[in-house]
């Protein structure tokens, strides 16, 4: 089975993932409860044949294809959630709820699923296993994708003829105003960075402005630490195995002639390996103890482990970048050469099922990449081109996988 048809297919459904895509990014809501987004897939997906379970501890929505013959299980993930900041696009169907917007293409990756859903159950007689299309909340910092799974989402029953069907491959597509629309990009290994949160609390003891020697004030000891901390980077992390260390709030004080008793900092911290994620949390606690301790104070260091490393299974990658060249022609598929610093909660998935995130670009041709407004801003645009381009990667990635072309 050749894709031949596929793009034609995708863009028939182009006008109602718009519709989709619109009613979403209208109203979007942030987090593991997204009621009203919920209910909107459910109805979309609603006539497919799909068995569907609703989990119970989250908005999360599973929804299983199921062929005429056995064979394995094919994971399609597209997230659910806004972010919590304002939208400024100037839109007619922007946000109507406020502090809440579609910023980082959440809402085209469910449309583009949804109109996925509906090409595969249209081929169900041809189909050897089964789709499971995972509609996650939670992406954005929530860890929406580890709750699905502990809730048991790849915990599948066997077919109807008893024959098991595991989900052996995972594919996912992420909307970026990084790339020209249509294009896409990945690579096989660390596509995107872990993301872990670092406060510190530098513990002195405060008094009177004028008078230094006679407290032990924490402000100088926490810029001391924010300094160590990139020479830290520098000199003790292979550089051909990164970390980025951003500290991006220093808290103390409450006027100009009083010495605080303490001193707040916090920042995120980026690796593309676990290994270097591990030396670096061990790299901050000796910098932040020992610094505080030269100075004769007190210090509290706390590291809170976020999204793993998300890395692409190279088999899968081969095969994803296989059918996005059939699909869309060999020059518009990017091999990315190094990861993204960015964090993905579809690390939990990959690190269960061998799968692929890919990049899909939705920056208009006229418009220029370098000043195009990014991922996460008040004013970005993505172009509704690129649906039919995410539904038939969506649908051809499933065929191929499953023997079907």
């Amino acid at each position: 089975m050749a894709f031949d048809t596929l793009l034609a297919e995708a863009a028939d459904l182009v006008p109602e993932a718009i519709r989709l895509r619109r009613t979403l990014h209208a109203r979007p809501e942030i987090g593991l409860s997204l009621p009203a987004t919920r209910e909107t897939v459910c109805e979309a997906i609603d006539g497919l044949g799909l068995d569907i379970t609703i989990h119970e501890h989250t908005s999360g929505i599973a929804a299983v294809l199921t062929g005429s013959r056995p064979g394995p299980t094919v994971l399609l993930r597209g997230d659910m959630d806004a972010l919590p900041m304002p939208e400024q696009t100037g839109l007619d169907f922007a946000s109507t709820n406020d502090g809440a917007m579609h910023a980082c293409g959440h809402d085209t990756h469910v449309a583009m699923l949804v109109g996925a859903a509906k090409l595969l159950a249209a081929r169900r007689n041809d189909l050897a296993g089964r789709v499971l299309f995972m509609f996650q909340p939670g992406e954005e910092g929530y860890h929406g994708a580890r709750f699905m799974l502990e809730e048991g989402l790849l915990d599948l029953p066997p077919l109807p003829d008893g024959t098991a069907s595991p989900v052996t491959s995972a594919f996912a597509l992420h909307t970026t105003s990084s790339l020209p629309t249509g294009f896409v990009s990945t690579r096989a290994g660390s596509v995107m960075a872990s993301s872990d949160k670092v406060l510190i609390r530098v513990i002195g003891a405060g008094g009177h402005a004028s008078e230094p020697h006679r407290v032990l004030d924490p402000i100088p000891v926490a810029c001391e630490i924010v300094q160590a901390l990139q020479t830290m980077v520098t000199r003790r992390i292979d550089p051909f195995d990164p970390t980025v260390v951003t500290i991006a709030r220093i808290t103390a004080g409450t006027t100009n002639n009083v010495i605080p008793d303490s001193a707040e900092i916090e920042g995120t911290i980026r690796a593309v390996s676990e290994r270097t994620r591990a030396k670096v949390h061990e790299g901050i606690r000796r910098v932040a103890e020992g610094i505080a301790a030269a100075h004769e104070m007190g210090v509290e260091v706390h590291l809170d482990w976020g999204y793993p490393v998300t890395v692409n299974d190279g088999d899968v990658v081969q095969v994803s970048t296989g059918v996005a060249e059939e699909l869309l022609g060999a020059p518009r598929v990017v091999r990315l050469p190094n990861p993204v610093m960015g964090a993905e909660d579809f690390s939990y998935v990959l690190q269960k099922v061998p799968g692929t995130m890919m990049f899909l670009g939705a920056t208009p041709h006229h418009a220029d990449l370098a000043s195009a407004a990014p991922n996460h801003s008040t004013k970005v645009f993505f172009d509704e081109e690129c649906l039919g381009t995410g539904i038939a990667l969506h649908t051809a990635f499933a065929l191929r996988q499953l023997g079907l072309a």
